[in-house]
């Protein structure tokens, strides 16, 4: 027993001690020694307050456009390797000293601010270094005496004669086109990938207090006119709970439930919170509304709960309805204004707003198995449909569905199931099936945000490939006509 147990050690042990020699050997060849040390060496001289931070910003910044070519000399090597640690420890320098100052107390979720202050001081710095370059040569030229004056120069030689029987045009030896130059090297100002360095920082940083990661806050610049300004609504709308006597909650799907002393209380909010941001609700920002009647019906009154202690009979639901949408003309869609049974009222609100508002059918709506057997859409009357990829529905269900609401020349609208995931499949088929609309959510959770990403990288992907003009693509921000 022992001496398995000893053998086994020994085993282990000279497993150990093989991989520390190939670590060795990997750390050498790729002169990871010396590079360490001269980071701990420059930061023994800054001691920098935060060695941890200094140490991390040192690792982003490492990487820089230095370039030694494999059959370099050995002087140009040394050459490029001082210049390299010029470069680092000035850009060292930099962040630890102007950058660090400059950005103190700047929120990391505010990349472009951050990167507009790191170009601001960029332009500086070129500035500066121009400045100095300037000094430098009207010093060096009022030093150096003037030349001597340019003595004329003596005329060119006749031409050669022309051989005896030479045709013209006719040469002995044919001269070869010299080679264009190589284009001298773009000029790199000393230290900057200080700049590209603490930008990625700040990225890295807001996706970790974000919890999310790095790749979704890129996509977030990138795509991020739309969902930038719906996230700074939902931030605004945050705030104002906190300073008004408005009280709220979240629901299981991360949405905010706000109670309201009356109905256009929400609405007014939102209109002035786009007035703040310079947006015009309308233009910039439209609205739609799901009502989700089937949840407002209150069946021991027979009438819908509007806001608690306020009912409505299906026909004043008509006029509420209509008045919201004459006060509020950006409203452009309601979903599910009614129970599916209230089929009067469904053929009303259709008739008094039609030509203004879509009226929409998601709970409404017959399943997509049902609608598929009747081969029809039925009741109640709307423009469109919310169809789900759910359950026992095929992607040849959804091809049919949607051939039968294109036919019946009704608009198809893709929703998300309510217990969705980070899978954002949902958008291609939104793109492929050419939908009029998505119907995603708000942007209040990481399975949402995905698909947000994914419907705006498609949108790229064919306005590149110029073939936007071919797909119906799934309006989120912006009204779609008939």
């Amino acid at each position: 027993m022992g001496e398995e147990r000893g053998g086994r050690s020994c085993g282990i042990t000279r497993e150990l001690q093989k991989l520390k020699q190939q670590a060795m050997e990997y750390y050498r060849e790729n002169d990871v020694p010396r590079k360490l040390e001269e980071l701990l060496n420059s930061t023994f001289y800054l001691q920098p307050a935060d060695v941890y931070g200094h140490l991390h910003i040192c690792s982003v910044v490492i990487p820089t456009h230095f370039e030694v070519h494999e059959n370099a000399s050995p002087e140009v090597v040394e050459a490029e390797e001082v210049e390299r640690g010029l470069a680092v420890g000035t850009a060292i320098q930099w962040v630890n000293e102007t950058i660090t100052e400059e950005l103190q107390g700047v929120a990391p979720s505010n990349q472009a601010q951050v990167d507009h202050m790191l170009r601001m001081f960029f332009t500086n710095k070129v500035q500066e270094d121009k400045e100095r370059k300037e000094l430098e040569k009207s010093l060096e030229e009022s030093a150096v005496p003037a030349p001597p004056p340019i003595m004329p120069l003596a005329p060119p030689p006749p031409p050669p004669a022309k051989k005896k029987g030479q045709k013209p045009g006719r040469r002995d030896t044919l001269l070869e086109k010299p080679i264009t130059p190589a284009e001298p090297a773009e000029p790199v100002l000393c230290g900057s990938m200080a700049i590209g360095a603490v930008s990625l920082a700040v990225a890295k940083t807001s996706a970790i207090l974000g919890n999310a990661p790095l790749y979704l806050n890129i996509a977030l610049l990138k795509h991020g006119q739309g969902v930038e300004m719906l996230l700074e609504i939902r931030k605004q709308i945050n705030k104002a709970m906190e300073t008004q006597p408005i009280t709220s909650k979240m629901s299981h799907l991360g949405c905010l439930i706000i109670n309201c002393d009356t109905i256009e209380q929400l609405l007014l909010l939102i209109q002035g919170i786009c007035a703040n941001l310079g947006l015009e609700l309308g233009t910039n920002l439209h609205l739609a509304i799901n009502c989700a009647g089937h949840e407002l019906m209150d069946y021991s009154k027979g009438k819908y709960e509007v806001m608690a202690g306020v009912y409505k009979s299906a026909a004043e639901m008509v006029d509420l309805y209509v008045d919201l949408i004459n006060k509020y003309p950006c409203i452009i869609a309601l979903i599910d204004p009614f129970r599916k049974e209230d089929t009067e009222q469904w053929d009303s609100i259709y008739n008094a707003l039609s030509s203004r508002c879509y009226i929409i059918a998601g709970t409404a709506s017959k399943s997509i198995s049902k609608l598929l057997e009747q081969g029809g859409i039925g009741s109640p009357k709307s423009h469109g449909l919310i169809i789900k990829h759910t359950n026992q529905t095929t992607m040849t269900d959804l091809v049919e569905i949607t051939n039968v609401i294109d036919s019946k020349k009704h608009l198809a609208i893709l929703g998300s199931t309510e217990g969705e995931s980070s899978d954002d499949s949902l958008v291609d088929l939104a793109v492929g099936l050419g939908v009029r609309f998505i119907k995603l959510g708000g942007l209040s959770r990481g399975e949402r945000v995905t698909k947000y990403n994914r419907l705006l990288t498609i949108e790229e992907e064919l306005v590149h490939s110029g073939t936007l003009g071919m797909y119906c693509f799934p309006a989120l921000f912006s009204r779609c006509h008939e």
